[in-house]
Parts: structure tokens; C-alpha cells; sequence
């Protein structure tokens, strides 16, 4: 369920403004003769005297013409091709970051013989091919790939530029990342599933990011000897890990043991491959193994590192410290009115729907907002941040799963903004892993960090809840989770999994986006699993399907 609030748009005052003249603001000089004008923001001065008009050159406004289009991707991809780094870079409109990346192309990637050949264009982007030769101390290899650029028009002096950004050189490039060949600073490595299966992008496509991951950080310890490597080099800023593009000489790989099952782990891919930007993850509460992580999108990580508004999932959390609270029992009459307010915001319900006489279980199996908002005055500012960080783990960022994470955010806020976080809204961010870890923590009782390699594989120090909740809370959560699965908004997709199960649909809304982002998480005896679909609409119908699939086929494996 999502959040209206009803904001007062104030017109702003009209202000007199200069004159326009050809797209430069022109201002009136005194004193000079009749028409005479000072020409700002990029014009040349007129002198004062008796001209009639400022003698300028209109800049050119629209669209691009096909011609133009053609002519600037031509310019650009000939001169890059000739090795005409600086020309090349000047056709862009940064031609100081592109003249960087364009020479690094060949003094560091050792890039050369490089071949374009021009697709068919489409408006203004115009794809292209790149065929050449990573050439490193006596050592070839060939090199083939497609990407894209855009052609736009400068408003600055309204001449066609490409576009830039890091993606022109190479696909895999976001801005601010280089291309580097030369001895890998990490040994390369070779992970295997829970049973001894080796764990492969052409297997499971969507652990390319957690290869690199595990690659990251285990690389030197597990063994292994670095190759010869052309390797994507992350910027400062980035999330994800460096990435090789092409391997000139092998290396000795160390070997990594994970704990993701590769039964599940297939089906993740299969459920996933179904839905549009979806993303899930699979873990075993009692321990915090990782079975199964999976993104329909292969180039980031969302599962593991998404930053999202979790919506209504996040009510378990903030069901936890109502109870914990004693401010309500799942039985307790509660009503949830069709709007409410606070600190200036009007609340709604979806669908503008609303419970006159019901209890706190029925609320929580609707979903219904406002019978969580309207608990924000018997609150303080920080009460849902501690309840996250110190029963749920959540928010500390200190998880040590193995591969890098996103660890959710539920920063301290007030006001409506306070209200809406109750709720999942606000500045509360979470992913599936966190979100399959809520889910967990409920169904055990205690918060069991989640990871994919064992912590004994390195000694490293797992991460803690600093208290449990106590075993009403628990059994409190556990009916309200179950009543959710047998009669509320998750009951469609839970059908059939009882009578030991649990789950939580949740909506997010998104500024900007047609249709909210649907969440799910869920247990099933010792096994959960949480996922997202972005822009997809209601969790029930979307993220459901994809959790209760993977919760079916787990517990028929006897999880």
C-alpha cells in the first residue's frame, strides 16, 4: 500500500524579465544609442553607437536532423577508429572525461587495432560494433563487442555533440570506471554450490555479480595466482566489483564453497526469467545460509544491494515493536479509517478502502495503511530505527555475507515522514536479502545474520542482533504472518504451503512510476524467501508467485 499526501502548490510570483533576443538575454544599455543592446550568457557585447541591432548568430534550437545525427556519430567513430583520440573527444559533450577514458582505451587497456562498424540508426542513438586486439607483453587476444551512442544537441551553442558517458567505449563502463590490462591484482577463483558443483554465469546468469564479488574478496585468500586480465576497474562511487572483460593468461583460481543450493538456485533463474525486473532471494532461518539469489536484470545485483522502498513488508517491523510496546495485540479492536492525518499529510489506504470495526490481525492481513500511521503520535522519532537496528540487525551496515551488501536503512525521521516509514515509505530502503531476513528473524525468534560463505572460511566476525524479541512478541508476529497466508492479501499465492508458513505482501510506491513496486517475503518451516518486482503492482500478484514457487519446491526437497 502506498502514501498520498496532499501538498498546497503555491503559484510563484511573476517577475519582469529581459528582453529575449535570438536566445540571448538582451538588456537595455542607457545612455547608448536607440537599439543598442549588452548582450549576456554567451553573446559578444554590442558596442554603444547607433546600430539598430545586436549583429549576433541565433543559436540553433529542435530537434536533430538525421543529417546531423549521422554526420556527429560518423565524426566521432572515425576519428576514434584513426586513434584521433583528442578529435574524437571534442566531438563529445565532455570532451576532457572523454579524451581520459579514450586514451586509456589504448596506454592502459593496451587496446589497438580497433575496427568500428556502424549499425542502423534509430532517432538519435546509433549502435555500433568494436572488433580489436588486447595486446599485452607479447601476448593477443581478440576482442569483439557491440554497444551505443546518442547524439544530442548543445544548448550551449546549439551544435550536435555524442553524448558522453562511459558506455560509448564499452557496454560494461558505467561513468567514472577504467579499462586496465596488466597482472590482476586478485587470483581469480572458482566457487562451487553447497554440494561441490562448480557455480557458472552460463549455469546460473545471474551470479555474474557475485562471482565478482567472491572473487573480490576471497581472491588471495583461497589460493589462487593472478593472470594476465583486461578488467573493468570500478570508480570511487561504485557499487559493484571490478569485472574481467578478457583473460589473456590464466591464472591458478582459488576455490570458494558457498552455501547456495543449485536446485534452488535454478529455479530462482527460472522464476525470475518470468517477470520483468525481478529480484529474489532464498535463506534457511536457522542457520542464515543463502540458498538461492537471483535478478531477471544480470548487471546489478538488486537482491543483495538494492536500495528500495520495501512498503507494507516493513509492517512486520513495525508490528514487532507495537507489540513489544504493548500499544496492541493482534486481537484488539483497531479500526483503519479511509484517510488520515498527520503533520500536514493526508494518508490514504488503497483503494481508498478502510475497517470501521476490526481487529489489528485483520489490519495487518488487508494491509491496511492507516492502521499503522495512526500509532505515530504514541511514538517517538527514533522508535522503529532502534526496533530495526537491535532485533532485526538491520541498518548497521555491517553484514559480512561475503560478497557486498546493502544492509537497509531505516533512518530516524519525524512528522509525516516518521509516519510514512512505518509503513515502508519515507527514507526506509531495503532489498530481498533484508526482506527474507525479517521474514526469518520471525520465524525463528532471533536474528541470524544471512551469508553465502561460511564466516569459519575466513574468520570473519558476523554480525549481531543486540536483543531477541521475547516469545510472545514472537508468536504474536507468527499469527499475525499466518492469518496474512490463510485469509489476508497473501493467502492467492500461499495456497496449498500450510499450515506452518507465514507472509507479508507489500506495495511500494515509487515518485514518477505508473505502478508501485510489489514485495513479498514468507516462511515455510525452515525456509524463506523474499522478492521484489519493480513497477510490477501489487506483491500478492507479482513477488508472490515467485516466493511461494521456491518455498514449494524447497520443502518437497525436505527443507
Amino acid at each position: 500500500m502506498g502514501t498520498r499526501g496532499k501538498k498546497k502548490v503555491v503559484a510563484e510570483r511573476r517577475k519582469a524579465r529581459p528582453a529575449v533576443v535570438g536566445g540571448v538575454i538582451a538588456v537595455a544599455v542607457v545612455g547608448a544609442g536607440v537599439g543598442a543592446y549588452a548582450l549576456y550568457d554567451g553573446g559578444a557585447s554590442a558596442e554603444a553607437g547607433t546600430s539598430t541591432t545586436a549583429d549576433h548568430k541565433a543559436i540553433k534550437t529542435g530537434p536533430l536532423s538525421a543529417t546531423e545525427v549521422q554526420t556527429t556519430a560518423k565524426r566521432y567513430l572515425a576519428d576514434w577508429q584513426q586513434g584521433k583520440v583528442a578529435q574524437a573527444a571534442a566531438t563529445t559533450d565532455k570532451s576532457t572525461a572523454a579524451a581520459a577514458l579514450l586514451t586509456g582505451y589504448t596506454k592502459n587497456a593496451h587496446m589497438k587495432g580497433i575496427t568500428v562498424t556502424e549499425g542502423a540508426r534509430t532517432g538519435t542513438k546509433v549502435p555500433f560494433s568494436v572488433k580489436c586486439t588486447v595486446s599485452y607483453k607479447g601476448i593477443n587476444k581478440p576482442m569483439t563487442y557491440a554497444t551505443s551512442l546518442t547524439v544530442v544537441r548543445s544548448a550551449k551553442d546549439g551544435k550536435p555533440y555524442v553524448q558522453w558517458h562511459a558506455s560509448v567505449v564499452h557496454p560494461d563502463l558505467a561513468d567514472g570506471d577504467t579499462l586496465v590490462t596488466g597482472e590482476s591484482g586478485t587470483p581469480p577463483i572458482k566457487a562451487y554450490d553447497r554440494d561441490g558443483g562448480e557455480l557458472t554465469v552460463a549455469k546460473y546468469p545471474s551470479l555474474g555479480p557475485v562471482l565478482d564479488g567472491l572473487r573480490e574478496k576471497f581472491g588471495k585468500k583461497a589460493g589462487g595466482k593472478a593472470g594476465i586480465e583486461l578488467q573493468v576497474i570500478r570508480g570511487k562511487t561504485s557499487k559493484q566489483s571490478d569485472k574481467t572483460l578478457v583473460e589473456l593468461s590464466k591464472g591458478t583460481p582459488g576455490k570458494v564453497k558457498t552455501t547456495l543450493s543449485p536446485t534452488l538456485q535454478a529455479a530462482a533463474e527460472t522464476q525470475v526469467s518470468k517477470q520483468k525486473n525481478s529480484s529474489a532471494v532464498m535463506m534457511r532461518p536457522s542457520t542464515g545460509e543463502i540458498l538461492a539469489v537471483a535478478n531477471a536484470s544480470h548487471g546489478f545485483n538488486v537482491a543483495f544491494q538494492g536500495s528500495l522502498a520495501p512498503g507494507s513488508t516493513m509492517k512486520i517491523v513495525t508490528s514487532t515493536m507495537l507489540f513489544e510496546k504493548n500499544l496492541i495485540t493482534p486481537d484488539a479492536s483497531h479500526p483503519c479509517p479511509k484517510t488520515y492525518k498527520l503533520a500536514g499529510w493526508t494518508f490514504h489506504n488503497d483503494d481508498d478502502s478502510e475497517i470501521k470495526k476490526g481487529t489489528f490481525k485483520m489490519a495487518f492481513g488487508a494491509s491496511c495503511n492507516n492502521a499503522f500511521i495512526n500509532f505515530a503520535p504514541k511514538l517517538s522519532n527514533s522508535d522503529l530505527t532502534t526496533e530495526a537496528q537491535q532485533v532485526y540487525g538491520l541498518g548497521m551496515n555491517n553484514w559480512a555475507i561475503g560478497v557486498p551488501t546493502f544492509d537497509g536503512s531505516v533512518p530516524v525521521q519525524s512528522g509525516a515522514q516518521m509516519g510514512a516509514s512505518l509503513i515502508g515509505q519515507g527514507g526506509v530502503r531495503m532489498n530481498p536479502l533484508n526482506m527474507a531476513s525479517v521474514a526469518a528473524t520471525v520465524d525463528t525468534g532471533t536474528f541470524h545474520q544471512p551469508y553465502l560463505v561460511s564466516p569459519t572460511v575466513d574468520n570473519r566476525t558476523i554480525a549481531k542482533a543486540s536483543r531477541t524479541m521475547s516469545s510472545t512478541t514472537q508468536s504474536e508476529l507468527k499469527e499475525v504472518m499466518k492469518y496474512t497466508a490463510d485469509y489476508g492479501t497473501a493467502a492467492e499465492a500461499m495456497s496449498g504451503l500450510g499450515p506452518d508458513y507465514g507472509a507479508k505482501t507489500g506495495s511500494a510506491e515509487v515518485d514518477g512510476q505508473k505502478k508501485p513496486n510489489g514485495w513479498f517475503t514468507a516462511y515455510k518451516g525452515d525456509l524463506v524467501a523474499a522478492g521484489v518486482v519493480q513497477a510490477g503492482g501489487h506483491g500478492g500478484d507479482t513477488a508472490g508467485p515467485i516466493v511461494a514457487a521456491l518455498l514449494k519446491l524447497g520443502s518437497s526437497l525436505g527443507g
